[in-house]
């Protein structure tokens, strides 16, 4: 996100009082946070054995001046998030949080970054000599599992626009929900996917895919059983929707509360399921971002 060269000074007695040429940042609240350390919030910050605060963190990535890899946890969340907005937006913004926020520096990154810090050398693993946490790092991209399922949903909810294009309405399986039956006919088309690696769109199986449908089951309970902080997540999509993101053992769901739902599975690797909306989805949505974490 960032193009510039900030800096943050002693972030943590690990980083051996380099500076830290940041890349990037990422909010880690129950409302947004990085789907590939887990399913929702608690499970994210269990991944960085951080304490799940309702403040939540700020996830600052960069590399130290012999170009090792350390993601820096601040608790200046607000400072975080207007550096991403201003960076979305395509402005230069500096981050450099004071020393007071910063929680603790881990060595590597959680994800790939298609991005280093010039006039260092490439991106590596700090040598920590077996002393302090294992280096983060990020999933296979050749593996299909949790957390390359919750990417995918991730760059899908980032891209609604690109997916939703590929798919023909008239094509679309309808939901069952809490046993109402579904209806027949095919799941989707076969598509590109919207970013390189990103899973595919195409119909797997039957519309009655027992996975979709246990996922449709599975959030449609979340309305009785509130589930953990994150696990359901809304962003502003337009003035008269919005985007949910919405997690459960095995299977990602991306969805506007205006449109239809995409399910990504565990069991189907790399590929998308649509579900039109029909009569049950609408409600299901709008009860689910009725208990979604919101961001600020």
């Amino acid at each position: 996100m960032s193009d510039g060269e900030d800096t943050v000074d002693g972030a943590d007695d690990a980083v051996a009082d380099d500076a830290l040429l940041v890349l990037t940042a990422m909010l880690l609240t129950p409302a947004r946070f990085p789907g590939v350390l887990g399913d929702d919030y608690v499970a994210a910050c269990g991944a960085l054995a951080l304490e799940p605060y309702e403040e939540g963190y700020g996830l600052v990535l960069g590399q130290d001046g012999g170009g090792a890899r350390w993601t820096v946890v601040v608790e200046d969340t607000s400072q975080v998030a207007v550096a991403i907005a201003a960076w979305d937006c395509g402005m230069e913004h500096d981050l450099s949080p004071d020393e007071d926020s910063m929680v603790c520096a881990l060595p590597g990154w959680p994800m790939d970054l298609a991005v280093s810090a010039p006039g260092v050398p490439d991106p590596h693993d700090p040598t920590t000599d077996g002393v302090g946490p294992a280096p983060l790092t990020p999933p296979d991209a050749e593996a299909w599992g949790p957390a390359q399922r919750r990417l995918g949903a991730d760059e899908i909810a980032a891209q609604w626009q690109v997916w939703r294009e590929q798919l023909d309405d008239a094509r679309l399986s309808l939901p069952g929900i809490e046993g109402e039956p579904g209806t027949e006919g095919e799941p989707g088309t076969e598509g590109e996917p919207g970013a390189e690696g990103a899973p595919e769109s195409g119909p797997p199986t039957s519309p009655r895919h027992p996975g979709v449908r246990r996922a449709l089951s599975e959030a449609a309970a979340y309305a009785k059983a509130p589930p953990p902080p994150g696990r359901i997540r809304s962003f502003y999509a337009s003035a008269d929707a919005r985007t949910l993101r919405v997690d459960g053992p095995g299977w990602s769901m991306v969805a506007r509360t205006d449109d239809i739902a995409l399910f990504l599975l565990d069991e189907e690797p790399g590929t998308v399921i649509p579900v039109g909306r029909g009569a049950a989805l609408p409600g299901l949505l709008a009860a689910l971002d009725g208990l979604a974490a919101h961001p600020a």
